[in-house]
């Protein structure tokens, strides 16, 4: 039985035992009010819950259908990625000497993954706004790893990694997704030759720059929906209320700290979801 139900049971249940309680205190000498009355009652009960069963159920219909739907479409868009980088591949082997050649076919290598990883990422999306995304065991070295080297592509700040071994338990997708708005943020605000440290040790994994920093004011702020700390630079000013929100829903304590000039540590406490 779907949780919906089985929360709309626990409620249903709930209001009927009040209901009991308060008629019986209320008119317990008058027993021609209190049975007729407790009849309506579950009377009532039953078809509110049935009606609200009805509703509910007619929802998770249209949210699969909708899922399943937009799973087909999607895996429509598979077969051009494949194709792309299929391609790609064999004609890296016959263009061995050509430099300007090799490095066309390079853009296009790292458009077909961009593209592979924003499919992952819309997949992703629409599951977590309609079933409760799955969660895996992950090697955080990796994932951090692998991060970071996607990252590294863009050519900006010198990225410094002191990372333990630990396996967590997590919504992998939305981790990845938390961690790139964090580094992201840092690297945004990060003069282009300054280092960004990533350490992950005793279970608390930091991201630290040497950016603009903030004031105080500023801190107060920062999770607030488009808030921006300098409307110059490129961004919708929405990628620490989505890194809030998700470390929410993963019980991660984030802190935050920072000093105007100085610059910023972002510190998440993984501490929940090492396994």
């Amino acid at each position: 039985m779907k949780k919906e139900i089985l929360i709309s049971i626990f409620i249903y249940f709930f209001v009927f035992i009040v209901l009991v309680v308060a008629l019986y205190g209320f008119f317990y000498e008058d027993v021609e009010i209190v049975i007729p009355s407790l009849l309506l009652g579950v009377a009532s009960l039953i078809l509110g819950f049935m009606f609200n069963s009805y509703v509910i159920k007619q929802k998770l219909e249209v949210d699969d259908n909708v899922l399943h739907l937009t799973k087909e479409i999607l895996h429509e868009l598979t077969i051009p990625i494949s194709t792309i980088q299929a391609n790609s591949l064999l004609l890296k082997r016959t263009l061995k000497e050509d430099e300007k050649s090799l490095k066309r076919l390079a853009r296009i290598e790292d458009s077909s993954k961009r593209l592979e990883r924003l499919y992952d990422e819309l997949i992703y999306s629409i599951k977590k706004e309609i079933k409760t995304v799955e969660r895996e065991k992950v090697a955080l070295k990796g994932l951090i790893e692998e991060r970071v080297k996607i990252m590294s592509m863009l050519n900006r700040n010198i990225l410094s990694l002191e990372l333990e071994e630990h396996t967590l338990r997590v919504d992998k997708i939305g981790f990845e997704k938390m961690f790139d708005n964090i580094l992201t943020n840092a690297m945004k605000y990060s003069p282009k030759e300054s280092t960004i440290t990533i350490m992950l040790q005793n279970s608390i994994l930091s991201i630290e720059d040497k950016g603009i920093g903030m004031n105080e004011m500023e801190l107060l702020n920062i999770y607030e929906r488009y808030y921006q700390l300098d409307n110059n630079l490129h961004g919708e000013g929405i990628g620490l209320a989505l890194v809030k929100a998700y470390c929410d829903d993963e019980k991660i304590k984030i802190n935050i700290t920072s000093k105007k000039g100085v610059g910023t540590k972002v510190s998440l406490n993984l501490s929940n979801l090492i396994v």
